[in-house]
C-alpha cells in the first residue's frame, strides 16, 4: 500500500513471486489459502530490466513507449503439474496513444533472445500453457501423441492437487480430536483446475512452430548434397483437409545422402508440376557455391529411346552433369511382377540370386568380416566352420561394401536365372510354376534396356566410413551408403506421422510438416558433418546459435562443434505453398500475432487418436539378402494404384439441388411404393435415378459440392438391398460353344460389358426378363428409354436410339463415379 492508501508497485520488483508455505503448526484453524495458492510470473520487461521499447507503429518514426501501469487482465497457465498466474504492463505511445501488451509479439520481438527467453508462455485467445509442455510434444516419436500427453497433465495435476487436499485435511482433523473440542467449520479447498483438451494442446503446439517458423525454412534450404534421391507418395495427402482438401495428388520429396532433406513438396500433378521445384534447386546450389549432386536416383524416368534426352534431364538441364540412375529395389520389384504370386515356395529362392546376379562383396570387406564372425564363434564355443550360415543380412550391409556387376554380366547371369527357374525346377511341391511364363517374357523384355541404369556411377564414392566395430577382437569398419532410394522410402513412412491425428487443415499441416523436416534434418546432421555426436540436444537454431558465438568468445572453445548457423531464407517454396502456387489458392497468414491465425490454429480439426503415434525403425536395405536364405523367408511385392480426382466446378445445366435435399430430408409425407416384383423402398429408388437422370445435359465435366451432397443424401436412404454391389455372372469358358470357328463374336476381357449390353439391349422389350441387377442402374436406364424414344436425326451416320441412351449413361456414371466427395462415403454399383 501506497502513502495514499492505493496499491503501488514496489522499486524491487522480481520476475517470480512464490506463495507462502503452509505452517509447520497450526494453533488455529487452518484456512485453504496457503494450501493451494499459486505461483505468479509478472512479465514486466519495461519496469524489471529498464529496456527501450519503441512503438511498432511505422508512421510514429520510433517514438519510445512508456509505462501505463498493471494490465486489467491476469492470465492463468497451464504448467506440467500445477496451474500459475501471469500479471503484465500496458505500453502506450505518446504520439498515437495506442496502447501494448507486454506479451503481445510487437514488444517480445524488440527483447533480445536472453531476456525474451525468459517468457516461457504461448498465448492463445482463451487460455495459457506454459513451453514446457509443449515440450513434450515436440519430437514425434514413440509414446508422445497428445492424448498421452493430455492424460500424463491430467494425472500430475491431480495428484498434485490431492496431496494438498491430504495436508489440508490432515490439519484440520487436529481441531476435531479430544474432548471439549468446539465445533469448527472448515472451508472446503478450491476444486480441481480442468485441464484443455488435447487438440487445444495441438493448437499450442502450433503457435510454438510458428514462432520459429523462418529459423525453420532456414535450415531446410541450407542443406546440399553430392548424391540426391528423388521419390513421390500418396500417404500424406489424404491428411489435408479444409478447404484444400483433395487438391494434392503427390508428395515428392528429394534427399541427399545422408538421409536429410533438400526439399518436399506436395503437388496437383507430377510430370511439369515438378519445374519450379527443380529451379530452385538448381538456383539453391548456384547461389551457395556448392558443386552441383553427381548423380539422382528415381523410381522411374531414368532413360530414354536412342539418345534423346529424357524430361527428367531437361528438368534438371542447370546440371548437364549429372547422371540419373534406377532404383535397384524399384527394378527387382518388376522383375517380381512376372511371378505367379509371391507366397509361392521358390518366390525367397528366385529374389536371392537376383540380387546375387546384380551385386558382388567387396573381397576385402567379406573377408575381414568372416574372420571377426569365426573368431566370435569360437569365443562362443560354437563351431566355425560354415561361417556364412552365421552371417546376417544386417552385418554384411553394416561392414560390407557392394558394387553392381557391369551390363554384361548382370544380362547374363540374370538370364540363366530365368532359364533355370523357367522349366520345371521352377515348380513347386504342388506343380505351381514359379513364372506366368509369356508375362515374364514380355517383362524381361521390356525391363533389359534399364539393366545399365541401374549400374554404379564411375568415380563416386558410394560409401562412407562411419564408425568402427569390434567383433571376436577384430576391428571392422561401419560403413553408410548412398545408393538407392531407401531412405527416402523409410522418411515417407514416417512422415505419415508428423502430422498428429488423421486429417489437418491447410496452416496446421503446413507447421506439423516444416517442423517434421526439420527435425528429421537435424538428427542425421551428424552424419553430413562426420563430427563426434554432442551431448547437447537442442533444435531451436537462434538460442543455440546465440550461446555458442558468446561461449566460444568468453571461453574460446566451441560448445557445439556440429552446430552451423544456416543461411538466410531465400523464399523457396516448401510444402503447401508450392501446391497453393499451381491452384491458385492462398495459405493463411503466418503472423502467430494475427487474428486469423489464431482463429485457424483453434479450430481444432486435428482428430487425434487413443494410440500412441510412434516411429517404425528404419527400413534396411531390402537389396541386401541373407548369405543362406531361409525357406520361411519371402518379400512382398505390392503395386500402389493411384487416382485422379477432377476439381469441382459450377454447372450451368443442373436438377434442383436444394429442393431435393430438403424433400431428401423431410420424410413426414414420404409415401412407400414397391417395384414389379413387389419388394418395398422403390420410392427412393426413383428419386435418385430421376436426379442422376437429370445431370445428362449438364455442361461441365464435374460435380459441384451442392451436388454430391445431395447424392451423398439420396443415397443414404436407399434400403440396404439396393446398395450393394452388381455381381455379374463369370464369362470364363473352359470350351468356346458359340460364336463363327468357336470364338467369342465381340471378346472383351472387362468382366461385366456383355451382362450389362444384353441389359440395355433388351429394356424396351421386356424390362422384366432384365438380368439380376440393382434396381438404381434399371431406374436410370428406363428412364433414359423414355428420353430417347427415336433418333435424333435421319440418314448416314444418324445416331440410333441405344448410342444415345449409352452415352448419357455413360456421362452420368463418370459424374458419379469421377468425384472424389462422393467416392470417398459410398460405393457404388
Amino acid at each position: 500500500m501506497g502513502a495514499k492508501g492505493k496499491v503501488e508497485l514496489q522499486d524491487n520488483l522480481k520476475l517470480w513471486y512464490y506463495p507462502p508455505q503452509p505452517s509447520p503448526l497450526y494453533h488455529q484453524a487452518p484456512s485453504p489459502d496457503r494450501f493451494f495458492a499459486h505461483p505468479l510470473l509478472m512479465w514486466m520487461p519495461y519496469k524489471l530490466w529498464k529496456v527501450k521499447l519503441v512503438c511498432p507503429n511505422p508512421s510514429c518514426g520510433g517514438t519510445q513507449l512508456t509505462g501505463a501501469g498493471l494490465h486489467k487482465r491476469a492470465r492463468r497457465v497451464l504448467d506440467v503439474d500445477r496451474i500459475y498466474t501471469m500479471v503484465t504492463e500496458t505500453l502506450t505511445c505518446a504520439k498515437c496513444k495506442a496502447s501494448h501488451v507486454s506479451w503481445s509479439q510487437a514488444v517480445l520481438q524488440q527483447l533480445d533472445l536472453a531476456h525474451r527467453s525468459e517468457f516461457r508462455v504461448i498465448m492463445t485467445q482463451k487460455y495459457a500453457c506454459d513451453v514446457r509442455v509443449i515440450r513434450l510434444l515436440r519430437e514425434r516419436g514413440l509414446g508422445n501423441s497428445p492424448t498421452r500427453v493430455l492424460k500424463q497433465l491430467r494425472e500430475n495435476h491431480t495428484e498434485e492437487w490431492l496431496q494438498r487436499v491430504s495436508r489440508y485435511t490432515t490439519e484440520c482433523m487436529g481441531f476435531l480430536q479430544g474432548p471439549g473440542m468446539l465445533p469448527v467449520t472448515f472451508p472446503e479447498p478450491p476444486q480441481l483446475d480442468v485441464v484443455p483438451s488435447c487438440k487445444w494442446l495441438l493448437s499450442v503446439y502450433s503457435q510454438d512452430i510458428l514462432a520459429r517458423l523462418e529459423d525453420i525454412k532456414a535450415h531446410i534450404t541450407s542443406t546440399y548434397g553430392s548424391i540426391l534421391k528423388m521419390d513421390s507418395t500418396k500417404k500424406i495427402t489424404k491428411k489435408l483437409a479444409g478447404t484444400a482438401k483433395r487438391t494434392a495428388l503427390w508428395l515428392t520429396s528429394v534427399g541427399n545422402q545422408h538421409g536429410q532433406i533438400l526439399i518436399s513438396v506436395l503437388t496437383a500433378q507430377e510430370g511439369a508440376g515438378l519445374d519450379r521445384m527443380a529451379s530452385d534447386l538448381v538456383k539453391r546450389y548456384e547461389k551457395a557455391g556448392v558443386d552441383p549432386p553427381v548423380a539422382l536416383y528415381v523410381d522411374c524416368g531414368c532413360c530414354a529411346e536412342a539418345a534423346e534426352t529424357t524430361k527428367l534431364q531437361a528438368r534438371f538441364s542447370g546440371w548437364p552433369q549429372l547422371l540419373v540412375r534406377l532404383d535397384i529395389w524399384h527394378f527387382m520389384r518388376r522383375l517380381a511382377l512376372g511371378c505367379t504370386t509371391d507366397a509361392h515356395q521358390l518366390y525367397p529362392l528366385y529374389m536371392s540370386p537376383m540380387s546375387a546376379c546384380i551385386f558382388e562383396w567387396d573381397a576385402a570387406d567379406l573377408a575381414l568380416l568372416r574372420e571377426a564372425k569365426a573368431q566370435q564363434l569360437q569365443a562362443q564355443g560354437l563351431s566355425s566352420t560354415d561361417v556364412d550360415r552365421h552371417l546376417t543380412r544386417e552385418e554384411l550391409a553394416l561392414h560390407c561394401r557392394r558394387r553392381t556387376r557391369g551390363v554384361t554380366t548382370t544380362v547374363k547371369l540374370l538370364e540363366e536365372l530365368f532359364d533355370v527357374l523357367m522349366g520345371s525346377r521352377g515348380n513347386d511341391s504342388l506343380g505351381v510354376p514359379l513364372f506366368d511364363q509369356e508375362r515374364m517374357e514380355h517383362i524381361w523384355r521390356v525391363q533389359r534396356k534399364h539393366v545399365k541404369c541401374i549400374q554404379d556411377p564411375l568415380g563416386v564414392a558410394l560409401y562412407t566410413k562411419t564408425g568402427e566395430l569390434t567383433k571376436g577382437g577384430v576391428r571392422l569398419p561401419v560403413f553408410r551408403c548412398a545408393r538407392g532410394s531407401t531412405s527416402l522410402e523409410s522418411f515417407h513412412l514416417h512422415l505419415n506421422r508428423f502430422i498428429p491425428g488423421s486429417s489437418a487443415n491447410s496452416l496446421n499441416f503446413q507447421v506439423y510438416l516444416l517442423e517434421g523436416l526439420h527435425r528429421w534434418n537435424q538428427d542425421r546432421r551428424v552424419a553430413a558433418l562426420a563430427t563426434e555426436k554432442s551431448p547437447l540436444c537442442c533444435y531451436t537454431g537462434d538460442l543455440l546459435h546465440s550461446v555458442k558465438k558468446n561461449y566460444e568468445r568468453l571461453f574460446g572453445r566451441k560448445l557445439a562443434p556440429e552446430f552451423c548457423p544456416p543461411a538466410r531464407y531465400t523464399g523457396e517454396l516448401i510444402g503447401l505453398q508450392y501446391l497453393f502456387r499451381q491452384t491458385g489458392q492462398a495459405l493463411q497468414d503466418m503472423n502467430p500475432d494475427s487474428e486469423e491465425t489464431a482463429r485457424l490454429v483453434e479450430e481444432h480439426d486435428a482428430v487425434v487418436d487413443e494410440e500412441d503415434e510412434g516411429f517404425s525403425e528404419l527400413s534396411a536395405d531390402p537389396t541386401v539378402l541373407d548369405m543362406e536364405v531361409s525357406p520361411g523367408s519371402s518379400c512382398t511385392v505390392a503395386p500402389s494404384t493411384s487416382s485422379t480426382v477432377a476439381p469441382s466446378s459450377s454447372s450451368t445445366v443442373a436438377p434442383n439441388t436444394s429442393s431435393m435435399l430438403s424433400e431428401a430430408g423431410d420424410t413426414s409425407n414420404e409415401t412407400m411404393a414397391v417395384d414389379d416384383q413387389n419388394v418395398p423402398g422403390y420410392q427412393h429408388v426413383d428419386r435418385l435415378a430421376e436426379y442422376l437422370v437429370g445431370l445428362r445435359e449438364q455442361t461441365s465435366l464435374c460435380l459441384t459440392n451442392l451436388q454430391a451432397d445431395c447424392i451423398t443424401e439420396l443415397w443414404q436412404r436407399l434400403d440396404d438391398r439396393d446398395k450393394q454391389r452388381v455381381v455379374y455372372a463369370a464369362r470364363h469358358q473352359d470350351r468356346l460353344l458359340s460364336g463363327r470357328f468357336r470364338t467369342p463374336k465381340k471378346p472383351s476381357k472387362t468382366p461385366g460389358v456383355e451382362s450389362t449390353t444384353r441389359c440395355v439391349l433388351g429394356a424396351s422389350s421386356a424390362p422384366a426378363q432384365w438380368p439380376d441387377c440393382c434396381r438404381l442402374v434399371e431406374t436410370i436406364f428406363i428412364r433414359l428409354c423414355g428420353l430417347h424414344s427415336a433418333p435424333k436425326r435421319k440418314g448416314k451416320g444418324a445416331e440410333s436410339r441405344w448410342s444415345l441412351i449409352l452415352r448419357d449413361y455413360r456421362k452420368i456414371r463418370d459424374l458419379v463415379v469421377g468425384n472424389a466427395r462422393v467416392r470417398g462415403e459410398q460405393r457404388y454399383s
